[in-house]
């Protein structure tokens, strides 16, 4: 059967993955780079409003993933926060500066973490060696990774992700996630044999404020804008989940 899991960076967006049936969430901060560790009060209230799966991105910073001693450190804070506060899983990934999975980190975080899940996320898709990659975290015990096969989108990555799954087996979960929108899922699982599939499924929300000083920015220079916002659509968290029921009823 397959699994849903939205990517999410509030708790009214996973409420609204929760209505459309989503079976889980990787609750983030600052999806503009995809996706930090949220704050401890988003997880505390996340985790008392939610019933199903709640993932948290353990992720200090944005950019590469290869971490400082000071980041670790940080990070190894936030996976007893999640496991404190009731976090199903953790998600993180860390690289050498050779671009390989660092794997003693890794073992480090996953001894933290346990007896949560463990999805090691897309800074996979930035190793040098995808087989090599995976073999690495089957070796480590990873539950899951999450991966677009080394290419910007799934749509794009479908050959690797393909050959990927078929050397996964069922050793450990492929989770496709990268570009993945209600219209093309049902095409790149088709493809690729995944039964696991992670998108944001977002649409725009406008601001409720009537009074508006559009001359000042809250952001940097790219600007975003001020009165509007990104959130997890509801309805089209219930067309991916209706369409994988559909397709499995025959």
């Amino acid at each position: 059967m397959m699994r849903v899991e939205i990517c999410v960076d509030s708790v009214e967006s996973a409420l609204a993955a929760e209505r459309g049936g989503a079976d889980r969430v990787e609750l983030c901060d600052n999806l503009f780079e995809g996706g930090t560790t949220p704050s401890a009060g988003c997880v505390r209230v996340a985790r008392q409003r939610l019933k199903l799966g709640l993932q948290v991105m353990i992720r200090p910073r944005g950019g590469d993933f290869l971490y400082s001693a000071t980041e670790l450190e940080v990070m190894r804070e936030d996976v007893r926060m999640a496991k404190e506060l009731g976090a199903d899983g953790v998600v993180f990934g860390l690289l050498t500066a050779a671009g390989e999975i660092d794997e003693a980190r890794t073992a480090e975080l996953m001894a933290l973490a346990r007896p949560m899940n463990v999805t090691f996320h897309r800074a996979f898709d930035v190793c040098r060696d995808a087989a090599a990659g995976l073999e690495a975290l089957i070796r480590l015990g990873v539950d899951r990774v999450l991966t677009s096969g080394q290419e910007s989108s799934c749509v794009e990555g479908m050959e690797l992700l393909s050959s990927l799954q078929r050397q996964a087996g069922d050793r450990i979960i492929l989770l496709a996630g990268g570009g993945l929108t209600p219209r093309n899922i049902g095409r790149v699982v088709a493809a690729t044999g995944v039964t696991e599939v992670h998108l944001s499924a977002r649409s725009s929300v406008e601001s409720g404020m009537q009074y508006r000083n559009a001359r000042v920015s809250m952001g940097g220079t790219l600007r975003p804008p001020e009165f509007s916002w990104k959130a997890t659509d509801e309805a089209q968290v219930r067309a991916v989940v209706d369409g994988f029921a559909a397709a499995e009823r025959g």
